[in-house]
């Protein structure tokens, strides 16, 4: 699928679907919360989530009183609906409307967080060139997570990838040493369970 069509696809599925009727939907993202916090950074580190769309995340790391948080989507609805949630709270928010392999970074980031948007990347060259940005903008931490080898292979009506811990962390080693991993079990607003796979990582010094 073309970068245009990607982007429709993802403007449509904001646009006709609920949260509720989503599957990576997360009332509280206590995983990505737990692995940013294991960084022990300060509140004015920043923060970056990739592929962030409406997710709760944002809200969750306001209240932890971080000062400098990017949220990046190829959709806009996405973004415009977690500005309507946040209200005049959205105004502390660095909001990016972009592909995530399009993304000209003006800024160096503490934490690069992607829950669910790495596993899209479905070629060498897609990959290559997100890794390519990430090593241009991450000073700090990476937290990836993306479809455990037992997850789907399908997502909102696209193919994935599938990664454990050996594949994840050989994609990434160009530039990024692996602190740990983990799986874990997401259940999904219509009670179904997807197996995703959970890593951080550190920017090797140059």
């Amino acid at each position: 699928m073309d970068q245009i069509k990607q982007k429709i696809h993802w403007e449509t599925v904001y646009k006709t679907k609920s949260p509720e009727q989503v599957s990576w939907t997360q009332e509280i993202p206590k995983t990505s919360l737990d692995f940013i916090k294991s960084f022990n950074l300060s509140k004015s580190a920043k923060i970056i989530d990739i592929g962030g769309g409406d997710s709760r995340l944002v809200d969750f790391l306001l209240e932890e009183g971080f000062e400098d948080i990017t949220v990046l989507d190829i959709s806009a609805k996405a973004l415009d609906r977690a500005k309507d949630r946040l209200g005049d709270k959205a105004k502390k928010i660095h909001w990016v409307v972009s592909d995530i392999i399009q993304y000209e970074p003006t800024s160096t980031y503490d934490v690069w967080h992607d829950r669910a948007t790495f596993h899209f990347l479905t070629s060498a060259e897609q990959v290559s060139k997100y890794l390519e940005i990430a090593r241009n903008s991450v000073e700090g931490y990476m937290t990836i997570g993306t479809f455990f080898e037992s997850g789907p292979d399908k997502c909102s009506g696209l193919h994935v990838m599938q990664y454990n811990e050996e594949t994840l962390s050989s994609e990434l080693k160009n530039g990024f040493k692996k602190i740990r991993c983990i799986t874990e079990d997401h259940r999904t607003p219509f009670q179904t369970t997807q197996n995703f796979l959970f890593c951080s990582f550190e920017r090797k010094n140059i």
